[in-house]
């Protein structure tokens, strides 16, 4: 099949792009490589079934000749530390950019697939988090221009499917982790193990006891292309429901690196959610998926990455 991935050269994008290759379609990457990077995507520069365009969502795409069967738009930056940045561009790239992306795939009779996120749970009051909750969301805080336009995105996904039947997917992505996370990421396991790495204070925010569930991304590629070859439209969580504490993850991290580093506690930035846990249930009985890479197997992988790329 001819399949477009927009986000296609960040982390989970680039491993998504290597996998349906590998399965043996043709693969279109859409990224501005805001915050993904070429790195991820330069081993595939001699295949002759990827191309790379460099394009913001948010703008027109030009046309795109030919049979297009699959869009999988994940185009959005999705660390805090990125989108409290870069609030405007987020919010559009999943609102307006969505947008693109669906009528892309109306006039090309393709399915298209969107990546929501936990996020869209927010403080969640219902733990573990089911399909069903509508969601705790804080709409003018400061991580609503992600949180509230990924669940934007998955109403127009919604709206569309309802008016012009479009064949749609949405799954809701929990923790994601694994080679390739930027080292300036912002998020949980790239700031411990660079900080274990370096001998330097890990800096846990709050009191270190909210909770958090990592799927090792290997298990997410799975599941994303279950759910897109699935008669299902979501919304699917996808995750691993195992849950950790913080203060656990950071325990375990300066075990496997032999490291020094003492941990130093910081106020918990706004919003920040205190406990997240995926219900993969209905992943389980539709698509058959519940992730199997063990956390610390994944970490082991993850922080042999990190340091042959010399962190």
């Amino acid at each position: 099949m001819n399949i477009i991935v927009t986000g296609g050269a960040g982390f989970i994008g680039s491993h998504l792009c290597d996998k349906l290759l590998s399965l043996g379609h043709h693969v279109i990457c859409v990224d501005n490589l805001g915050s993904g990077t070429y790195e991820n995507i330069r081993h595939l520069d001699k295949n002759k079934r990827f191309t790379f365009i460099r394009h913001n969502v948010i703008d027109p795409l030009k046309l795109i000749e030919g049979r297009i069967h699959q869009i999988y738009h994940l185009a959005s930056r999705a660390s805090p530390v990125d989108y409290q940045e870069y609030p405007v561009e987020t919010a559009l790239a999943n609102s307006v950019g969505t947008d693109r992306m669906i009528k892309l795939a109306l006039s090309k009779n393709a399915t298209i697939l969107f990546a929501s996120t936990s996020e869209a749970y927010g403080e969640p009051k219902v733990h573990p988090q089911k399909e069903g909750y509508w969601g705790n969301v804080n709409p003018v805080g400061v991580r609503s221009c992600y949180d509230e336009s990924k669940r934007f995105g998955e109403a127009l996904m919604m709206a569309y499917h309802r008016q012009y039947d479009v064949d749609i997917k949405i799954v809701r992505i929990f923790n994601t982790y694994g080679p390739r996370m930027r080292k300036d990421d912002g998020r949980v396991i790239p700031n411990f193990i660079t900080q274990c790495m370096k001998d330097d204070p890990i800096t846990i925010y709050g009191d270190g006891k909210q909770t958090r569930s990592f799927c090792y991304v290997v298990d997410l590629i799975e599941g994303l292309i279950k759910m897109m070859d699935s008669k299902e439209f979501g919304p699917k969580n996808l995750g691993n429901p195992n849950e950790m504490t913080i203060i656990e993850v950071a325990d375990l991290i300066k075990e496997m690196t032999h490291s020094d580093s003492k941990l130093i506690f910081k106020s918990l930035p706004l919003d920040d959610p205190t406990k997240r846990q995926p219900d993969i249930s209905e992943a389980r009985e539709f698509l058959d998926w519940h992730p199997k890479v063990e956390f610390r197997d994944g970490l082991k992988k993850t922080i042999e990455w990190f340091r042959k790329n010399g962190i």
